[in-house]
C-alpha cells in the first residue's frame, strides 16, 4: 500500500546538508524547512484556528496525544471526527506519542530539566503533582518497565499506562496526518548505561508500534508513522538508533531526546547522514530561531516548540536586530512609552496595527488581549524565519 504521507526534495544546499522539499499529506502539503505550530490540547493557546493561517501562515499544527487523551479523551476526538474537524485545523497535523510528557512526570520530574541541559527554558506546562500524597505513594508519578509506562494524571492523581500499542491506538483515534512510535525519552544528564538501555527499549517499541499501525487497515491508508531517534548526548548511540531505525518501515523520523546546546549540531550531523535522504526528518520540540538555523544546516525539515506562545503569554516578544532574532520583555519600563512598531523588522498585522506601548499596557493591565496579540507575532517570526531559510535553499 502506498503511505500517506510521502516526501520530495526540491533542492540541497551545496555548503550543508539543508534541503528544501515538500511533505505531501492528505490535508495538503507541508512546504520545508517548516515550524510546526504547537496545539498541545487541540489549541494553540490564545490564537483561533483561522488565525493561524490568515495572520501567521502556518502550514501544520501538532497536537499532544497525553494531553488529549486525558482531556477531552481520544474517544470524544474520534466522535467529533478526528482531530481536524474537533479542532477546526484546516492544515496537516501531527501528534507526538506522549513520551516525553511521560518523561516529564518521571525521571525529569521537579528538576526542571527540558530538552536542553542547560539554559532558561521551564518545563512544559501542566505537569504538575495533583498532591503532594500521589507523588509520596508513588515515589515518581511513572514507573517504565518493558511493556510500556504507568503513569499518574496531572488532573486527579488517577492511574494511567502507555503501552506502544496503546499510543498507536489513541493516535488513530485522534486521527493526526502524521502520528509518532511510543518512545522512552531520557534526561540529558542521565548515564551512557541507562541511555543505551532507554534507547534499545525505544527501537523495540517502534517494532510494536509499527505493528500495531499495520493492524488498522483504516488508518493505514490515511496516517503516517515516523520513528524517534534516541541516544542521549552520545553520538555512537545516536548513529546506532538511527541505523537500526532506518531499516524499519517508517514514514519518516522525528529526532527526540534531550540535548545540550552544545551536544544539538554533532548529535544531528551523525544522524541524518544515517536516516535515509528520501524520508521527512522532524527535530521534536526544539524550535528557537538559532535552533532551527543549525537544524536546517544539519538537514532536519520540520521542527515544533512551545517557545513562541509561552514567551508571548509573559510579554517576551522576538524582535529583529541586526544582531539577528532578539527577545524583549515589554514589561520592561522604558516600552511604556515607546510608540514604535513592535518589531521593526517585522510586517505581521501586530507590527502593523499596534505599538510597544499598547502591548505593554495590556500586559501591565493583565488584559488577554496582550497575550493574543504577542503570540500572533511570535509565531509569525519563527513561521516566516523557517520560510525564509527554505527560500535561501531554494535560490542557492
Amino acid at each position: 500500500m502506498a503511505s500517506p504521507i510521502t516526501f520530495e526534495i526540491q533542492k540541497r544546499s551545496s555548503t550543508s546538508r539543508a534541503r528544501a522539499g515538500v511533505i505531501h499529506t492528505l490535508h495538503g502539503d507541508i512546504e520545508t524547512p517548516s515550524f510546526v505550530v504547537v496545539g498541545t490540547k487541540g489549541t494553540v493557546k490564545g490564537i483561533k484556528p483561522e488565525d493561524l493561517e490568515e495572520y501567521i501562515g502556518a502550514q501544520v499544527a501538532l497536537a499532544n496525544t497525553y494531553h488529549l487523551y486525558l482531556q477531552p479523551g481520544h474517544e470524544v476526538v474520534k466522535e467529533a471526527g478526528g482531530l481536524h474537524q474537533f479542532a477546526n485545523w484546516n492544515m496537516p497535523t501531527m501528534t507526538d506519542s506522549g513520551g516525553f510528557q511521560v518523561f516529564s512526570l518521571g525521571a525529569a520530574f521537579g528538576k526542571g530539566v527540558t530538552k536542553f541541559a542547560k539554559g532558561d527554558e521551564s518545563p512544559e506546562e501542566g505537569l504538575n503533582v495533583y498532591s503532594k500524597e500521589v507523588a509520596q505513594s508513588h515515589g515518581k508519578l511513572c514507573v517504565i518497565d518493558e511493556e510500556g509506562v504507568t503513569f499518574t494524571s496531572h488532573h486527579d492523581g488517577s492511574m494511567h499506562r502507555f503501552t506502544a500499542e496503546r499510543s498507536i491506538e489513541i493516535q488513530h483515534a485522534i486521527g493526526a496526518d502524521i502520528i509518532v512510535a511510543f518512545d522512552e525519552c531520557t534526561s540529558p544528564t542521565a548515564e551512557k548505561e541507562y541511555q543505551e538501555e532507554a534507547m534499545e527499549r525505544t527501537h523495540r517499541w517502534a517494532k510494536r508500534s509499527i505493528l500495531a499501525h499495520k493492524q488498522n487497515y483504516d488508518a493505514l491508508k490515511k496516517q503516517g508513522l515516523y520513528g524517534v531517534v534516541q541516544g542521549g548526548r552520545y553520538l555512537d548511540l545516536r548513529e546506532k538508533s538511527a541505523k537500526v531505525l532506518s531499516a524499519m518501515d517508517f514514514d519518516g523520523f522525528g529526532i527526540g531526546g534531550s540535548f545540550s546546546k552544545e551536544d544539538l549540531g554533532p548529535s544531528l550531523e551523525v544522524v541524518n547522514d544515517v536516516l535515509p535522504e528520501d524520508k521527512p526528518r522532524h527535530l521534536l520540540g526544539i524550535g528557537e530561531p538559532e535552533d532551527i538555523l543549525r537544524g536546517v544546516h544539519a538537514g532536519c525539515d520540520t521542527f515544533d516548540c512551545v517557545a513562541p506562545t509561552r514567551l508571548a503569554r509573559t510579554g517576551t516578544i522576538y524582535a529583529h536586530t541586526h544582531e539577528g532574532i532578539v527577545k524583549l520583555n515589554l514589561m520592561n519600563t522604558k516600552y511604556q512609552r515607546d510608540f514604535g512598531k513592535p518589531d521593526e523588522g517585522c510586517d505581521c498585522y501586530v507590527c502593523t496595527h499596534y505599538t510597544r506601548a499598547y502591548l505593554a499596557h495590556l500586559f501591565r493591565s493583565q488584559e488577554m488581549l496582550g497575550a493574543h496579540l504577542a503570540s500572533i507575532h511570535n509565531l509569525y517570526s519563527i513561521v516566516q524565519y523557517t520560510k525564509r531559510l527554505r527560500e535561501e535553499i531554494l535560490k542557492g
